[in-house]
């Protein structure tokens, strides 16, 4: 199947994507997916050509003098770099209102000012590999600096999410979140990342998940997720929220319903989470939850293990596998991130290669946390703190009010400390 055709109306390739995924769709139920390295995952039938990934381009004006930086643009002699995306074709065929609008040029890391870089920074090729035994159980002085890469992470999403307002770009946003992780001596892990070019993810409305910061003005009632890694003294720290351009009053009903919905959904599935579980019933769960309410799970993109690697075992899935992936055990760490839609949760590809859209234009919500399997149940290592805001599905929820930091007595105790303070 075609990406697009001039010849067939958009209506018509939407549903040709539609029965091809579909399939894709069908197959997966008793089959897990396949997984890309960068933590993607697809389904082992044939899939539409707009699902297949295309590495993008790097390229570097390099400063005067000298030996112009370094390579890969990191070193202090690069004035510029510019990851640059493909630019979309006059005739593609999108699915819903958001458009790509102008990215600035990407954003520069000084090595001398971050702890560590991870080894993809030069040349957007990641190197390090996961644990060949399976799943990793963390050490004790993993578990450490863990939690200080998750601590980071919040505290850059919590400063990226209070600029979320009419008016405010993206690529703002994503300027924020570049100084941000600087300042705590932390490399932003998505930039150069199989060359992506920014230092976050900001999806809005239709937009699934990786979406480029750029320069669209945020509208009052959008719905963006945003998208934070740090990498902090050899350790990532993964978290995504969802936030609400205008608040909730901004919002109309059926967006504070899929947004609820999603975040139900995925704290469903983390006070599962404890040593002796099966890693399926995770995405049992969450397909449980959603699907009774007219909601589908995204089943092209997976959660994954986190570490010193960005992307490694096990995979997470969001949907039903009717058939055992593994005990969960303490120490394991992954994150659990479901894209929702409130339509179909067929992914399509913008010409960036990157940008992931429902394919027919109806909104998609997620939420992710870094979690830490304990003995006596789960730890968000991402979770929130003292001056982290309290959302309306946080304290709407149907199935835990006030903010979620975990199931261990641990967790649980922080989180009542937190709610009574809020």
């Amino acid at each position: 199947l075609p990406h697009r055709s001039s010849t067939l109306p958009p209506y018509i390739q939407h549903t040709m994507v539609h029965h091809t995924a579909l399939a894709a769709s069908l197959l997966a139920i008793l089959t897990p997916s396949v997984p890309v390295a960068d933590g993607f995952t697809f389904s082992p039938s044939p899939s539409h050509p707009s699902l297949r990934r295309r590495t993008s381009s790097l390229h570097m004006k390099k400063g005067g003098g000298g030996r112009g930086g370094g390579g890969g643009g990191f070193g202090k002699k690069v004035t510029t770099m510019n990851i640059k995306t493909k630019k979309p074709k006059s005739d593609f065929v999108y699915a819903g209102s958001v458009r790509p609008y102008p990215q600035s040029p990407t954003r520069l890391v000084d090595p001398e000012k971050v702890l560590t870089l991870p080894d993809y920074a030069i040349d957007g090729v990641p190197k390090k590999k996961g644990g060949t035994n399976g799943v990793e159980v963390k050490s004790a002085e993993e578990i450490v600096k863990m939690r200080a890469s998750g601590r980071a992470a919040r505290e850059v999403l919590d400063i990226a999410g209070r600029l979320v307002a009419p008016g405010v770009t993206t690529d703002a946003i994503d300027a924020a979140v570049h100084a941000a992780c600087i300042e705590r001596g932390a490399y932003p892990s998505p930039l150069n990342y199989r060359k992506f070019p920014k230092s976050c993810c900001t999806s809005v409305n239709e937009v699934i998940c990786h979406g480029i910061p750029d320069e669209r003005p945020l509208e009052e009632g959008d719905i963006v997720n945003i998208d934070i890694t740090v990498y902090l003294d050899g350790y990532h720290g993964d978290c995504s929220e969802m936030f609400v351009v205008g608040g909730k009053e901004a919002l109309d009903e059926a967006g504070q319903k899929l947004i609820q919905t999603t975040y139900d959904s995925w704290l469903s599935s983390l006070e599962l989470v404890r040593p002796g579980v099966d890693f399926n019933v995770i995405g049992k769960v969450i397909q449980d939850y959603i699907t009774p309410r007219g909601y589908s799970t995204v089943r092209s993109f997976c959660g994954h293990g986190i570490g010193s690697v960005f992307h490694c075992a096990p995979n997470i899935y969001h949907y039903t596998v009717n058939q055992p992936l593994g005990l969960i055990k303490a120490g394991n760490v992954f994150t659990i991130e479901p894209m929702i839609c409130e339509k179909l949760a067929d992914p399509y590809m913008w010409d960036d290669d990157w940008t992931a859209t429902t394919v027919d234009g109806g909104r998609s919500a997620q939420f992710e946390h870094t979690l830490l399997v304990t003995d006596d149940g789960v730890e968000a290592m991402t979770g929130k703190i003292e001056t982290s805001p309290l959302q309306f599905w946080e304290a709407e929820s149907e199935v835990r009010k006030g903010v979620w930091l975990g199931t261990s007595e641990n967790a649980r105790k922080r989180a009542g400390e937190l709610n009574s303070s809020m």
